[in-house]
């Protein structure tokens, strides 16, 4: 497939390496010739010096010759748009364009965008918004992927030392329950797709497919105990806060400390309509977050530009007794230590923007797939072929490479779960979860 991907900052660039190890033919296109040749000379890719709102930049990128997908994810969604429009009337087959309007989300307003050569608007900010909401209702769970509404589900979680779990294996669990199926372990900086004889460790995370039913009974093997989230502290007024505002303050008092003045002064017009509490203040400062009733939060969300700020300020929120933490790090190679160092849910915008682009890849419908991209994983869901090289015999007999595992599937609307003696079949849709640079194997599986 050719992909054509204009802006070569902190979404494109990490684009660009995903796909370049997934057998893609990547052009990436900026103004930035600095930040082209580091990516030239690290990753399979070719890049284009140029204005990604110029024709003839585009034309010599090749988008008007074989362009199966354009992607703009420059820092500014006008540039993004017209840049789309042009890709589409030389030839792209789809466009993709990051926006920072929510408004532009209305689909009253699709038509429009599909009109001038736009076909899909992707809002980092938005999806960001929506996985912290997704771990404020479920507050024991690092990760929640639904298949099928629900029908099907895979849980990250932390194991504690409390856990039943700790010190079995792989092949004591499998024989003793079949509730359950665990796809993955996070281990420290490694991620292992499990075998028999793998033991697990306190502090792993767990990545277990399971249906709605068995939650429960995860959660009790886990050691978790589930509460409800109402009063959250967010530090910093960003984009992200401003959404999470808007989708959640009816059934969550929020309070928001910003440190910038000017920041805080337009907070409360575009919180307009939200039950917000909105602080003047730093909450890198300890005093400043008992001040604001840190001792009485469920949950805090740390949304700074810096990582690190990010990471260290819910450390403090944890020592100050709040159970549950939320941190944006968008330096992914910071997400691993700030596992390690229990910072509960993570939050990359990259990575859901990935997870978001990499569905238009997997499936031309992009509400029937579904794929989540991790630090070092990916798990998406793809349905099973006529003929297809995984409906062809036994699971346990298809030689699968071992940095994948079927992690469950969807069959006549039901969610079940795979063992090696079961068979897949045409019209299933499969769970499967793999390493990074792996997806490429696995969808040739499906063809």
């Amino acid at each position: 497939m050719k992909i054509v991907i204009a802006g070569a900052g902190e979404v494109g660039s990490h684009l660009g390496k995903l796909l370049s190890r997934e057998e893609q033919d990547i052009v990436m296109i900026d103004n930035d010739r600095e930040k082209l040749d580091r990516l030239d000379a690290n990753y399979n890719l070719m890049t284009c010096v140029g204005s990604p709102t110029s024709f003839r930049t585009l034309s010599n990128a090749g988008v008007d010759t074989s362009c199966d997908l354009f992607i703009a994810v420059t820092p500014y969604e006008n540039t993004n748009i017209t840049s789309c429009a042009i890709a589409k009337s030389l030839g792209a087959r789809k466009t993709v364009a990051r926006i920072d309007n929510y408004e532009f989300r209305n689909t009253a307003h699709r038509p429009f965008f599909a009109s001038i050569g736009v076909d899909h608007l992707i809002y980092p900010e938005y999806l960001a918004a929506q996985e912290i909401c997704t771990a404020l209702k479920r507050p024991w769970v690092r990760h929640w992927f639904e298949l099928n509404d629900g029908r099907l589900l895979l849980i990250g979680v932390k194991i504690r030392s409390n856990a039943s779990l700790v010190g079995k294996s792989m092949r004591d669990i499998t024989a003793t329950q079949h509730n359950y199926h665990v796809a993955a372990i996070k281990r420290r900086h490694e991620t292992i797709i499990p075998r028999g004889d793998d033991v697990i460790q306190a502090d792993d995370i767990l990545y277990f497919t399971t249906t709605e039913e068995f939650v429960d009974d995860i959660r009790d093997l886990c050691g978790k105990r589930d509460y409800k989230v109402r009063n959250v502290m967010v530090m910093g007024g960003s984009r992200i806060a401003v959404r999470l505002a808007h989708m959640a303050s009816d059934r969550l008092k929020l309070t928001i400390i910003e440190n910038d003045p000017d920041i805080c002064r337009r907070l409360p017009e575009k919180c307009s309509g939200c039950d917000v509490r909105i602080i003047h203040g730093d909450a890198r400062n300890n005093d400043v977050l008992r001040e604001e009733g840190i001792g009485a939060m469920d949950a805090f969300v740390a949304l700074t530009d810096a990582s690190e700020t990010n990471i260290l300020t819910c450390l403090a929120a944890k020592e100050m007794g709040v159970n549950k933490t939320i941190a944006e790090v968008e330096n992914i190679q910071f997400i691993s230590e700030a596992e390690i160092l229990n910072i509960g849910t993570i939050v990359n915008k990259k990575l859901l923007a990935s997870s978001k682009i990499f569905q238009l890849l997997l499936d031309a419908d992009e509400t029937s797939s579904r794929f989540m991209a991790l630090s070092d994983a990916e798990v998406a869901e793809l349905e099973a072929r006529p003929g297809s090289k995984i409906t062809r015999a036994p699971v346990m007999d298809l030689r699968l490479s071992r940095d994948m595992t079927i992690a469950g599937l969807i069959r006549n609307g039901r969610g079940m779960l795979v063992g090696g003696r079961d068979r897949i079949e045409a019209g299933d849709h499969v769970l499967v979860f793999c390493l990074s640079g792996s997806i490429h194997k696995v969808e040739k599986l499906f063809i």
